[in-house]
């Protein structure tokens, strides 16, 4: 089978390499190189056993704050877009906690499959991707959020997921770095399981790995039409190229919804734009930092550490596909960083980096032939911030679903 694999971020090249792997002949084509995207400069973090939804109760108490804060993390600037409002008011249907409970089991299925995805990957090629397993510190700033987030522990505790509820004190002895922020932390959510890699890193090596293999790869080459007979996509075209092949899959991430528009299929996925910046951490600097992966609730703000880098991202913002970096948003990862490690040196970070993640209002991605969709088209999009670690899980399905073969 010759299947034709739109997009070439994480969770295309997820795609692309399960289906060779599976025995398909493969095409990829994106407007830009592996990783240029969302995958670019995310969070880093792996978060297999942590995935609570942004769809949650906790949302109603914070609406004030989003409409109306300039420094909130979370942020909705409404548009002249009625996608944008159909999005939102699917995503306020879906904060309560049954929705919230269902996602979160779904969303733990989903990551214990794209774990194991991964590690056959890595198991199989050794990817250089500063990949490491250290485990993750959630943070929380007062008792009431704390106790909030040891129900949703013992809810994934529940469903496998292994974790420890920490004291600030405790979690100030497992990451020696955090000392500093120590009278901000109410208690901490530890998951030692937890992993992290370099996306940019990954998707490069996918790459290399896959063209290794013969799968083709048309790069710089958006693809403008969809050219649909009796129901069926038979070509995929740009303004140089065309694409043919039996079955495609459509991973553009917050792109997707615009393409398939066009083939008559209207898309729940809306760009949630977040920054992130890559700390150097010279070997003076390596102590100052966190080992552990950490996140900060109250900030919204994810640390990883990724080899000789610190990556430090967050923000969750509802404004469109604005891609433009407020200096703003930098200036609060800046100032976050050294609120957790003061004696860090962020002066010598990378280029700050922005990217839209494509979101879904419940939080789960969409996978499958949509409805009234042609027959050959699945799409695998709506990741939101679990792109990375969803990602060879939901590869898994669409091969599943393409191939009719169970995956090993």
């Amino acid at each position: 089978m010759d299947v034709c694999v739109l997009g070439a971020g994480i969770v295309g090249l997820a795609c692309a390499y399960e289906l060779d792997r599976q025995g398909a002949q493969v095409t990829v084509v994106d407007r830009a190189t592996p990783g240029a995207g969302a995958s670019g400069g995310n969070g880093a973090q792996l978060s297999y056993s942590y995935v609570q939804p942004l769809a949650d109760g906790s949302i109603w108490g914070q609406l004030p704050k989003l409409f109306l804060s300039s420094d909130s993390p979370l942020k909705f600037r409404p548009q002249w877009d009625l996608a944008q409002w159909r999005w939102g008011l699917a995503f306020l249907q879906a904060c309560n906690a049954q929705a919230s409970s269902r996602t979160t089991a779904k969303l733990l299925d989903l990551a214990a499959l794209s774990r194991a995805g991964l590690d056959r990957m890595r198991a199989a090629h050794q990817p250089d991707c500063d990949f490491s397993s250290t485990g993750k510190l959630v943070l929380y700033p007062h008792a009431k959020a704390f106790a909030a987030a040891q129900k949703q522990m013992d809810l994934q505790r529940a469903l496998g997921s292994e974790q420890s509820a920490l004291s600030a004190q405790e979690s100030c002895e497992l990451e020696p770095s955090l000392a500093a922020y120590r009278q901000n932390i109410a208690g901490a959510i530890y998951t030692a399981s937890e992993c992290a890699v370099d996306c940019l890193k990954l998707c490069q090596e996918l790459e290399r790995i896959l063209r290794a293999r013969g799968v083709r790869f048309l790069l710089g080459k958006p693809v403008t039409t969809l050219e649909t007979r009796q129901q069926r996509i038979v070509a995929a075209r740009t303004d140089t190229h065309t694409i043919e092949a039996s079955q495609f899959v459509l991973a553009l991430g917050s792109e997707s919804p615009r393409l398939a528009r066009s083939v008559g299929v209207r898309l729940p996925v809306y760009p949630i734009k977040g920054y992130s910046i890559t700390l150097d951490i010279a070997q003076v600097w390596a102590h100052a930092a966190p080992r552990i992966n950490v996140t900060d609730i109250a900030r919204k703000v994810v640390f990883a550490r990724i080899g000789s880098r610190l990556r430090v991202a967050g923000m969750a913002e509802l404004v469109g596909h604005n891609l433009l970096v407020r200096p703003k948003a930098i200036e609060s990862l800046q100032h976050s960083t050294r609120a957790l490690f003061p004696t860090l040196e962020v002066g010598n970070a990378d280029l700050p980096w922005t990217g839209l993640r494509p979101a879904t209002p419940t939080g789960l991605p969409i996978v499958g032939v949509p409805q009234g969709g042609p027959h050959n088209l699945v799409v695998n999009t709506g990741h939101g911030a679990l792109g990375l670690t969803l990602a060879f899980g939901t590869a898994q399905q669409v091969a599943q679903q393409l191939l009719k073969t169970p995956a090993p």
